[in-house]
C-alpha cells in the first residue's frame, strides 16, 4: 500500500488551545500551618500505659500543673509494700539514684519511700527547687536525660509510634483534630499496651538471631514482638479478585 495516514492539523492545533487555555492545576508544596498542638506524655516502659494531654502551649504552668494531676494517680495505683521501710533504707534507695552523676541535688531530710522514676529532659524549668522538691514529696525520683539527649526517653519512642498511626492517611485541618486522634490512638493502644524493656550493646548485635527482641525508635528500648507503624487495614481492603484503576 502506498498511501499513508496523515494527522489531522485540526485536531492537534485544538488541542494546543485547550492545553494553552486551561493550564493544569497546581497544588502548594507546605501544608498550611493553623495552629500548633503539643502532647504531653507520660510513658510507663514496664507495664506499656501512656498518658497523655493535647495541649496549645507547652510552657512550664502548663506541664507541672499536669503533671501534679497525673503522678499521684500513678503512685496511688501502685502495688504498696506490706513491711514498713526504715529510714536508712529509704534514703539508701534514694541515694544510689545519684550516685555517679555530675549533676545531683539535696534530698530532703524526711523522704518517703521511693515510688516512681521520672525521666525528662534536662531543661532548667525541670529542675526548679518548687518543682523537684514537689516530687521528693510524692516519692519521684527525678532523673534527666543528657544534654542533646532526649531521644533516650523511651517517651519520644512511644510519641512516634502514636503520631504514625494517629496521623497516617489522615488531613487535619487544626490542632484541635490533631489532638483528638492522638487521644483516641492512645486509649486503644492502652486496651492492650506493649512494654518496653532495656538491653545493651551486646543484645543489639545479636538481634539477627530467630526469638530476639525488636528495637525501638532509638533509646534502646526493646519489645518482644515487632511493632507496625501502621494500623490494620479495614478488610474491604483484602477482597479477593478486586479491579483498581
Amino acid at each position: 500500500m502506498r498511501g499513508r495516514g496523515r494527522p489531522v492539523s485540526g485536531a492537534a492545533t485544538s488541542g494546543r488551545r485547550l492545553a494553552a487555555a486551561r493550564p493544569p492545576a497546581t497544588r502548594p508544596h507546605e501544608d498550611v500551618r493553623g495552629g500548633t498542638c503539643k502532647i504531653l506524655t507520660v510513658f510507663h516502659p514496664e507495664s506499656g500505659q501512656v498518658h497523655l494531654q493535647p495541649v496549645n502551649s507547652c510552657t512550664n504552668p502548663v506541664l507541672h500543673g499536669w503533671l501534679k494531676e497525673t503522678l499521684p494517680a500513678i503512685v496511688a495505683a501502685l502495688p504498696v509494700r506490706a513491711e514498713p521501710i526504715d529510714t536508712a533504707a529509704t534514703r539508701a534507695a534514694w541515694q544510689v539514684w545519684q550516685d555517679g552523676l555530675t549533676e545531683h541535688f539535696t534530698l530532703p531530710e524526711r523522704l518517703p519511700p521511693l515510688r516512681i522514676l521520672l525521666v525528662w529532659d534536662h531543661l532548667a524549668g525541670h529542675k526548679t527547687a518548687e518543682m523537684v522538691a514537689w516530687l521528693c514529696r510524692h516519692g519521684i525520683m527525678p532523673l534527666y536525660t543528657p544534654l542533646g539527649g532526649s531521644w533516650l526517653n523511651m517517651a519520644e519512642a512511644i510519641q512516634r509510634i502514636l503520631k504514625r498511626r494517629a496521623r497516617d492517611g489522615q488531613h487535619p485541618h487544626s490542632p484541635a483534630a490533631i489532638g483528638t486522634w492522638f487521644a483516641q490512638t492512645a486509649r486503644a493502644w492502652n486496651q492492650q499496651p506493649t512494654p518496653f524493656t532495656w538491653n545493651g550493646k551486646r543484645q543489639q548485635r545479636r538481634r539477627k538471631r530467630p526469638g530476639d527482641r525488636h528495637v525501638i525508635g532509638g533509646s534502646a528500648a526493646h519489645t518482644q514482638y515487632p511493632l507496625s507503624a501502621h494500623r490494620s487495614r479495614p478488610s474491604q481492603w483484602l477482597i479477593p479478585r478486586q479491579v483498581t484503576h
